[in-house]
């Protein structure tokens, strides 16, 4: 075990986070400006107009312009070869391997369970998967049981957005994610379940702006962690720019292109602890947790091919946030001196990402 310091990777990531952040806001401004184009069409002019409760109005979940909810996505991804420093482990010592790629499909699907105007409930599950093609894997423990098993997340989550008025309203989500190097259909044990749980309150200040702030317990930096969390959807008037951002969860300008045809810049912080079971007992670890996150820097296709079905492509920067071991499921968040098992670095990588979807009308 080493004493290495956890924030020795993550400065140039912060600077990253601050330049898009500026970026988004410069390129939005000169949008605002310059393009006074309407668009043809609109998707979330298919939120609910019915009334309830006497004629009571409530504010809708969207804004104009803002892209379609995905009910069902089947999706794969990839990414590309970069190199992998594991610490030493027992009787294994430190080894840099080359990581050809990794690879996997992820599918997610989302649906309405209450759809009304005072009250919108889904339920979603969601499965994805890494699988790994290492060069000389056997050397260290850890690869191998990333060669040989890959990387596994199945989940559960739902969602409830409360609007009070026309103006305010609650967001509020729980998920639970099986997160591990298990095989299908081989599950691990139910008690080493990760929940998340995410609440927003919120105000839309017209058809165009809607923002709120609220907190978030999230494993998104690969382990647990209690974090603000910032939202932020708005639409320009030319209805042809907007910003679609769940700070510090992701953040995106968006450019309408047309009618059925949308582009994204911006970047997505993905993460989760996974339990390994393979490496139990190896140099003394009992409950080996691996804390993986990682920042995706990307460019974002999407377009209707066929009425509600849409093509959604993605390409950019894997930037390694996490990748170290812990002995344990414990909060440590960003000032604990816990040492970790194993402290790993994954070099960048180059990724994309293919999904066929079905959003909602």
């Amino acid at each position: 075990m080493n004493g290495h310091s956890k924030f020795d990777i993550k400065g140039c990531v912060l600077s990253i986070l601050t330049y898009l952040i500026l970026l988004t806001s410069s390129i939005s401004a000169v949008a605002q400006e310059s393009d006074t184009t309407f668009v043809e069409e609109d998707f979330s002019m298919y939120d609910e107009v019915e009334l309830a409760d006497g004629g009571k109005r409530f504010a809708t979940s969207k804004v104009l312009g803002q892209s379609p909810n995905k009910l069902i996505s089947l999706g794969y991804d990839f990414q590309g070869r970069h190199d992998m420093t594991l610490d030493d482990l027992g009787s294994a010592p430190m080894s840099t391997l080359q990581v050809n790629s990794v690879q996997g499909i992820r599918i997610v699907a989302n649906f309405p369970i209450i759809s009304k105007t005072n009250v919108l409930v889904n339920i979603g599950a969601n499965y994805g998967e890494s699988l790994y093609q290492i060069d000389n894997a056997d050397d260290h423990p850890l690869s191998q049981s990333l060669q040989q098993r890959g990387l596994r997340t199945t989940g559960l989550s739902a969602t409830v957005f409360k609007p009070f008025n026309e103006t305010n309203f609650l967001f509020t989500q729980v998920t639970a994610d099986l997160n591990g190097d298990y095989f299908l259909p081989d599950f691990q044990p139910l008690s080493f379940t990760r929940y998340s749980l995410s609440a927003i309150y919120g105000w839309k200040r017209h058809d165009r702006l809607l923002y709120g702030f609220g907190f978030t317990r999230s494993y998104r930096v690969g382990e647990p962690n209690y974090l603000p969390v910032f939202m932020y959807n708005y639409t320009f008037p030319s209805r042809k720019w907007g910003i679609e951002s769940v700070f510090p969860a992701r953040g995106h300008v968006r450019r309408t292109i047309d009618a059925r045809t949308l582009a994204f810049f911006g970047y997505e912080l993905e993460g989760q602890t996974y339990r390994m079971s393979s490496l139990e007992g190896v140099g003394g670890v009992l409950d080996p947790e691996l804390r993986r996150s990682e920042l995706r820097i990307r460019l974002v296709f999407e377009r209707s091919i066929k009425d509600f079905i849409w093509l959604s492509v993605q390409a950019g920067v894997r930037y390694n946030w996490n990748y170290n071991l812990d002995d344990g499921d414990f909060f440590r968040g960003f000032f604990g001196d816990q040492l970790y098992i194993m402290e790993n670095d994954l070099a960048n990588a180059l990724y994309f990402n293919f999904s066929i979807n079905l959003v909602s009308p």
